[in-house]
């Protein structure tokens, strides 16, 4: 059990890592992408999970929203940037979760989070000693922004804990809805490939993957998932380079690389931080 738990995980984050190659390969444009997707995605998730489909709280809401800004951002600068740069920027989510959730949350981050900052500042400054054109930059800049809407998910879902499923469907319905005008006024037709890969991108890229991961969690330490889930950022640029033939660059590697790093150690050290509390109090039950 605790073996196939792993695995789905692993799946799950598989899954995930498409993203970038899909949205890439698609003709549509970036409104379109992100709508049909999170629409797609609404209705597989809704069926699946039919406890989610009740009216959010505020709290809820919120945090919809944030995560519902993080795939619209996501989406948008895969198109304007290297998948790989995307997808490393965005897991600076740690960083921004580090400066806020004293405030947010009312949690103090230790010591060993507070000395992960610097390093995660390093590998951000990284990503810009490449050469970048006027739209690479942008999509430096929205895939930062979705990796601060990121954090402020993350956060929002702490916060509601008991209303994860509600959630993820309803940041997917605002997703969808809220791109809805702007995907309608796109000049593109979409053709049999752009619609495979939006009903791929909905249904399996995020509804079937969410399903494997919430499965895989029930049998898995949280830690063990954080760390299990850096395959996304790993593979996302494999697959563009293997489908779409896009490479990024040495400076973003290595900006990536950094950033990866240190949520690993920054992960690890909470694990064993933890692992030294455990006999004083009982742990949660997340």
């Amino acid at each position: 059990m605790l073996v196939r738990s792993r695995l789905l995980i692993l799946a799950a984050a598989l899954l995930w890592s498409t993203g970038g190659a899909a949205i890439k390969l698609s003709s549509l444009g970036a409104w379109q992408v992100a709508c049909g997707r999170s629409l797609i995605a609404a209705v597989v998730l809704g069926l699946a999970m039919p406890r989610a489909r009740r009216v959010p709280s505020w709290r809820s809401f919120g945090a919809a929203a944030a995560n519902a800004a993080t795939m619209v951002l996501f989406v948008q600068s895969t198109k304007l940037t290297s998948a790989a740069n995307a997808i490393f920027l965005q897991s600076t989510a740690p960083l921004y979760v580090l400066l806020l959730s004293p405030w947010l949350l009312r949690e103090q981050p230790s010591r060993g989070e507070k000395l992960a900052v610097p390093i995660f500042v390093l590998g951000l400054g990284l990503f810009f000693l490449d050469q970048l054109s006027a739209g690479q930059l942008l999509g430096n800049l929205l895939a930062l922004l979705s990796g601060l809407a990121f954090a402020l998910s993350i956060m929002g879902l702490r916060a509601a804990q008991d209303d994860n499923p509600v959630v993820l469907v309803w940041s997917n319905v605002l997703a969808g809805l809220g791109t809805l005008p702007l995907a309608l006024g796109s000049a593109t037709l979409p053709g049999a490939l752009d619609v495979g890969l939006l009903v791929f991108l909905g249904a399996v890229q995020i509804g079937l993957s969410y399903a494997l991961f919430g499965r895989g969690m029930r049998h898995t330490p949280a830690v063990e998932a954080s760390l299990l889930v850096l395959v996304e950022p790993v593979l996302n640029p494999v697959w563009t380079l293997l489908f779409v033939g896009e490479r990024p660059g040495a400076w973003s590697m290595a900006g990536g690389a950094v950033i990866l790093g240190a949520t690993a150690w920054r992960t690890l050290q909470a694990a064993r931080a933890a692992a030294a509390e455990g006999p004083l109090r009982p742990q949660s039950s997340k």
